[in-house]
């Protein structure tokens, strides 16, 4: 099984007590912590103290509870896919707070980013080999490429199906099963404990739908998303909501929501799933410079609602975000 290294901010920011980070299924050279002779020491709870481990991922020092539960995670994968005889590495998960810098967290990060690409509809087109453009063909490629992934393209169809059966999967709740399965449930067990994946992904929505409400209660955010909007209708800008956790997100939406077919640099499907030919850069090149003029209002007007919103928002993330 292949999955991509890059994991998708929107769940990393909303669900980082889960499995969001199982993102770079596949294989390496992993070794098995039970076994290894390597000059490190291991704590109790299996975190690694010191650097010099092969195969195994060192954690940062400054990574939260959950970013460190994380990476314990793909180490315990690792080394029960060695046990079962396959390679396997780690890949190191992306911190959910790093996750949104260019998307409104850091002001002239994301001023930078989006005066070249704008909301990122259009820039895979028109930059194609560009792997910081979204939906370029050097992204796609750069996100679907690990060791793991290259490991399994060597294997045989026979080989392949018990390396994934040795991996495992998501729980399918229809058979009624609420763990994963193979080393993701053995590695989840060791680092979360007892609770199912399913009791923590009800409990994780439970507290990011508390967060909301706190956000959304929020007496000087609630000012701040009024001062927004407006600024935004100035410009001309169509407003569908006023709370915090959606202003952020809204004019960027109502722009993907309007992308004609074919864009980011993939052959849509038409209402009947007929294939649709993908724009051309020359035919994408006008409708990215609207783009980006839109995403720097956009920007602009949000400015000082996002330097207020972002620090309690990376502090209690909830299921969406809703300040990009």
């Amino acid at each position: 099984m292949t999955r991509s290294r890059t994991v998708r901010r929107l769940a990393a920011a909303a669900a980082v007590s889960l499995l969001p980070l199982l993102a770079a299924c596949g294989a390496g050279t992993g070794t098995d912590t039970d076994t290894d002779t390597g000059s490190e020491s291991h704590a109790s709870n299996g975190e690694k103290t010191t650097d010099g481990s092969s195969g195994q991922l060192d954690i940062p020092a400054d990574a939260n509870a959950d970013l460190k539960k994380q990476y314990l995670l793909e180490n315990a994968i690792a080394a029960c896919m060695n046990k079962q005889g396959f390679p396997y590495t780690p890949v190191a998960p992306e911190d959910p707070a790093a996750s949104w810098t260019t998307d409104g967290a850091d002001y002239e990060l994301t001023k930078k980013y989006r005066q070249k690409y704008g909301f990122g509809i259009y820039a895979g087109i028109v930059y194609p080999g560009d792997a910081g453009a979204p939906g370029s063909a050097a992204a796609r490629q750069d996100s679907d490429r690990t060791p793991n992934a290259d490991y399994v393209d060597t294997l045989t169809p026979g080989q392949k199906a018990a390396y994934d059966e040795a991996l495992g999967a998501f729980p399918d709740p229809k058979a009624g099963e609420k763990n994963w399965t193979g080393c993701l449930g053995e590695a989840d067990k060791k680092v979360y404990g007892s609770a199912s994946a399913r009791e923590r992904g009800t409990a994780t929505t439970n507290r990011n739908q508390a967060n909301a409400q706190a956000l959304n209660g929020d007496p000087k955010l609630v000012a701040l998303a009024q001062s927004y909007a407006s600024c935004l209708r100035k410009e001309g800008i169509s407003v569908t909501t006023t709370q915090p956790t959606g202003i952020g997100e809204m004019v960027k939406l109502q722009a993907f929501e309007s992308t004609p077919a074919g864009a980011g640099g993939v052959s849509a499907a038409d209402g009947s799933g007929n294939a649709q030919e993908s724009l051309s850069k020359e035919e994408a090149l006008p409708l990215l410079t609207r783009d980006i003029e839109l995403a720097m209002r956009d920007l602009e007007c949000g400015k000082e609602f996002r330097a207020a919103y972002f620090p309690k928002f990376l502090k209690a993330p909830t299921s969406g975000g809703g300040a990009g």
